[in-house]
C-alpha cells in the first residue's frame, strides 16, 4: 500500500478556470478547490502547485503576484515555471524540472507522490517522473483525451476524474 506524500496541482483548468491562462487577479477558483486543498492537508497530504506560466517571461505577469494568489489559496509550496517553450528550461511541462526540486526539497519518493492536471504536459510530466496520475476532465482536460491523445495514450492514467473533486474522492478513497 502506497502512502500518499504529496499531490502536485496544476493551476489553469485544474483548480479553477478553464483551458486558457488566466493571470492573478482574474483567475476564478472553482468554488470547492480551496475546500478540498485543505482536505487533503488535513490527511496528513502535502499540497502543492506546479503551474507553467510563460507569461511572466514575456512580461504580462509577475512571479509573486502568482505566488500571492496560490499561497492564499492554501498550497504548502508552489512551483512555477516562467518559460516560454522557445527557451528550453528543464522546469516547463512536460519536463519533470518543478516535480524534481519538490521531490528533492522535500525529500519524496516520486513513486508516492499524485500529480493532477487538465493537459498531455501535466499526464506526460508526470509519467516521466513515475508518479500517480490523474487527468481531471475540466480546463482542457476533454481535448487531452481527443485530439491530444496521441501525445499520451502508451501512459497508464491511474485515474480520469470528472473535476477535482472526484479526484480528490478517489485519492483518498484507494488502496494504493
Amino acid at each position: 500500500m502506497v502512502n500518499i506524500e504529496a499531490v502536485f496541482l496544476d493551476r489553469d483548468g485544474t483548480i479553477g478556470g478553464d483551458d486558457t491562462v488566466h493571470y492573478p487577479g482574474e483567475f476564478n477558483l472553482f468554488p470547492f478547490s480551496y475546500e478540498l486543498i485543505g482536505k487533503l492537508k488535513g490527511n496528513g497530504i502535502k499540497v502543492f502547485s506546479f503551474t507553467n506560466q510563460p507569461g511572466i517571461s514575456q512580461g504580462k505577469a509577475a512571479v509573486a503576484d502568482f505566488i500571492e494568489e496560490l499561497t492564499e489559496i492554501g498550497f504548502d509550496d508552489i512551483f512555477i515555471c516562467p518559460h516560454t517553450y522557445d527557451e528550453d528550461c528543464r522546469c516547463r511541462k512536460p519536463k519533470t524540472g518543478m516535480l524534481l526540486n519538490g521531490a528533492n526539497k522535500y525529500k519524496l519518493d516520486l513513486r508516492n507522490c499524485v500529480v493532477i492536471g487538465d493537459r498531455w504536459s501535466d499526464i506526460l510530466a508526470a509519467s516521466k517522473a513515475d508518479c500517480i496520475k490523474i487527468l481531471v476532465k475540466t480546463g482542457a482536460g476533454k481535448a487531452a483525451l481527443s485530439e491530444h491523445y496521441h501525445k499520451i495514450r502508451d501512459i497508464e492514467i491511474e485515474y480520469i476524474a470528472e473535476d477535482l473533486v472526484d479526484a480528490v474522492k478517489w485519492i483518498l478513497s484507494s488502496q494504493f
